[in-house]
């Protein structure tokens, strides 16, 4: 039978269920991937599990989140990261040695292999011909572990290449024309592989742009061929021996069909607040802006850098405006050094920051109040940049470039100069001389494990009771995005290892009053949320749901939920349902009684889940896509609880 790449990794890999689109199945995990502001949560899971060595092929913790060290707690984060690596078997990448999604690519990512990663942009990987994945942090503890990743079996999108790209548009206009198309919920139970001549002009690199925001259409996955492009990029990574040819058999086909001309496209725009409020260029010229942020793991190859230092070599920014520069890999920042891009933006009048995620995730480079600002991220929900009513457009370097010369949004074919023609250096510079290797086993169990006063051990979770009865104390509406529910910056990201004080920020981007009004009830009895489509939409962090949890959430109502977010729910014990007839949605209220009995019963024998709303007289009807394997876990108190007991019962 002809298989397309997506099968045949997946066949691969593959140890249970059935593999048909919407059937859970259960995938072997040859590596992972964590970062500082989820792996501080991984690591005090492993220890909660009782595990001793990862039993990956590779496992990576990375440091390019929480970098800002105001005071002492992002250091002693650090500091735990780096014993707990040595501890559990992992590779260690320090602060200032880039971005993990590159850095990964660059290191670590084979062809043929699954990746799993604590950050929802880890499928950025899926450019080196891998399944890779993003997860919630236990999730990626449980593979770290040994055990498999479950997923629903997603449909294959194929998605054809032709033509080449035009002078001026580059990988970030690929992507972003497929939002245009799709919007943020067009990818959802999906994994977009891309296939046919059109990949012959796009790079690893290239790759790698496109892959990564396959997050904000919310596809499980991006996947890309493992071709001659990919073993050039390996060779000249010295790492040729890791390469295998992995394509597309002649006669493959795809459960969806899509196409782009790459020859058609021109320069897109993401409006505010959203990766899918896209437009062309050309509609918005002239809005004035404040900033252009060149960098993030949307575009943080070479080319991506080298291309904006050309534009504006021998020129300067419009005055007043902030040039960014946020260099994504160490190993990327001496080159752009060595071959005289830095000296050009600098001169040009460039703010130069460390190597990192930082203005990404709202870890500084914040915009000022109400001021456009353009960025080569991948994301620009509201707030998310560390400025509450901000105004953040996502687009090119070559259109952040051309805009920053300005000092307002222009269509880079408007500049009177040749588009400049840069490739990857043949051979980069290899320097990760601060992406430490695993300690020997015998080494590693020596280590202790370094615990500032910021490191709080994880609380134990009740299973789920049979009968809840709880008060609606939130009702929202469509496009939650995690950041909503419990944002990044500098105010939040350093209590990532510290449950009780990050609790505190839990909804505040929607309601400041949601912790407070926790607090009046009493946490045993607990709450509920409402809300609406593509509830939990974004980043991957579980502290999304752990946060809610630890302060009483039981259960969440929505129209239809984000796929890590709604994994992460049932992680942590929460009850993740939707409804049966959307137009129940109206009949609920915030302060109104929810009471759910027989549930244990209910969701192991039924798809259906009926609630009574006190007061009111009425009974609605709510559903479950949980497999039998989640409603154990959520019988349980969740995935810690239902691991322990995995392992106790093996010991027995």
């Amino acid at each position: 039978m002809s298989l397309n790449v997506t099968q045949k990794i997946l066949k691969e890999h593959y140890v249970s269920g059935e593999m048909t689109p919407g059937e859970e199945i259960g995938l072997t995990i040859d590596q992972t991937l964590t970062q500082d502001a989820t792996g501080t949560m991984v690591m005090l899971e492993l220890e909660a599990m009782g595990v001793e060595r990862a039993k990956t092929e590779a496992s990576a913790q990375y440091v390019d989140h929480n970098m800002i060290q105001a005071d002492n707690r992002n250091p002693d984060d650090h500091l735990f990261l780096e014993s707990a690596a040595k501890k559990f078997g992992l590779y260690y990448s320090s602060p200032g040695n880039g971005v993990s999604h590159p850095v990964h690519m660059q290191r670590l990512a084979r062809p043929g292999r699954t990746l799993l990663g604590s950050d929802s942009h880890t499928c950025a990987n899926g450019c080196m011909g891998m399944i890779a994945m993003g997860a919630g942090g236990i999730d990626v503890a449980q593979a770290i572990a040994g055990e498999p990743f479950y997923v629903k079996m997603p449909k294959v999108w194929g998605i054809r290449l032709s033509g080449s790209l035009p002078d001026w548009v580059s990988a970030k206009d690929v992507i972003l024309e497929l939002l245009r198309r799709h919007d943020v919920k067009g990818g959802v139970g999906t994994i977009m592989e891309y296939y046919g001549p059109g990949l012959e002009s796009l790079s690893a690199m290239d790759r790698h742009v496109i892959a990564n925001m396959g997050a904000e259409l919310g596809a499980t996955a991006t996947v890309f061929p493992s071709d001659g492009e990919v073993k050039r990029f390996l060779k000249s990574q010295q790492r040729e021996e890791d390469w295998q040819e992995i394509v597309a058999d002649d006669e493959a086909t795809y459960d969806i069909d899509d196409e782009i001309n790459l020859s058609e496209l021109e320069p897109m725009i993401a409006k505010p607040s959203s990766p899918g409020n896209v437009v062309p260029v050309q509609e918005v010229a002239g809005e004035p802006i404040y900033q252009s942020y060149i960098g993030s793991s949307a575009n943080p190859g070479y080319r991506d850098f080298a291309v904006v230092a050309d534009i504006v070599k021998g020129k300067s920014v419009a005055s007043g405006l902030s040039f960014d520069i946020n260099p994504t890999s160490r190993q990327m920042l001496s080159d752009l050094v060595a071959d005289g891009h830095i000296a050009s933006l600098l001169s040009a009048g460039a703010r130069l920051h460390q190597a990192g995620c930082n203005g990404c995730i709202g870890m500084g480079q914040a915009p000022a109040t109400g001021r456009n600002s353009l960025r080569t991220t991948p994301r620009n929900f509201p707030g998310r940049s560390g400025t509450k009513e901000d105004s953040v457009f996502l687009c090119s370097p070559e259109t952040a470039a051309a805009s920053a010369l300005t000092g307002m949004i222009t269509d880079p074919r408007s500049l009177e100069m040749d588009c400049p023609q840069v490739s990857d250096p043949d051979e980069p510079t290899i320097d990760f001389k601060l992406l430490e290797e695993p300690l020997p086993p015998e080494e590693a169990k020596k280590v202790e494990l370094q615990r500032g006063p910021n490191i709080v051990a994880l609380p134990d979770m009740e299973p789920l009771p049979d009968h809840i009865e709880v008060p609606v104390i939130l009702k929202l509406g469509d496009n939650v995005s995690t950041d909503d529910i419990l944002a990044g910056g500098s105010r939040v990201l350093p209590f990532r290892s510290n449950l009780p004080e990050i609790s505190k920020f839990s909804f505040e981007m929607l309601d400041d009053t949601y912790y407070e009004r926790t607090k009046e009830l009493e946490f045993s009895k607990g709450h509920a949320i409402i809300g609406g489509y593509n509830y939990g939409q974004g980043s991957s962090r579980e502290h999304a749901a752990l946060a809610p949890r630890y302060l009483g959430l039981r259960v969440v109502i929505v129209k239809d939920f984000a796929r890590i977010h709604w994994q992460n729910l049932v992680n942590f014990g929460v009850l993740p349902l939707t409804f049966t007839h959307e137009e129940d949605y109206d009949k609920l209220e915030i302060g109104d009684a929810l009471h759910l009995h027989d549930i244990n019963e209910a969701i192991k024998e039924d798809k259906r889940v009926p609630a009574h709303i006190k007061g009111k007289d009425n009974e609605i009807y709510l559903e479950h896509a949980l497999s039998d394997r989640q409603v154990e876990i959520l019988q349980q108190g969740g995935l810690i609880n239902w691991i322990k007991e995995r392992q106790e019962s093996k010991s027995r």
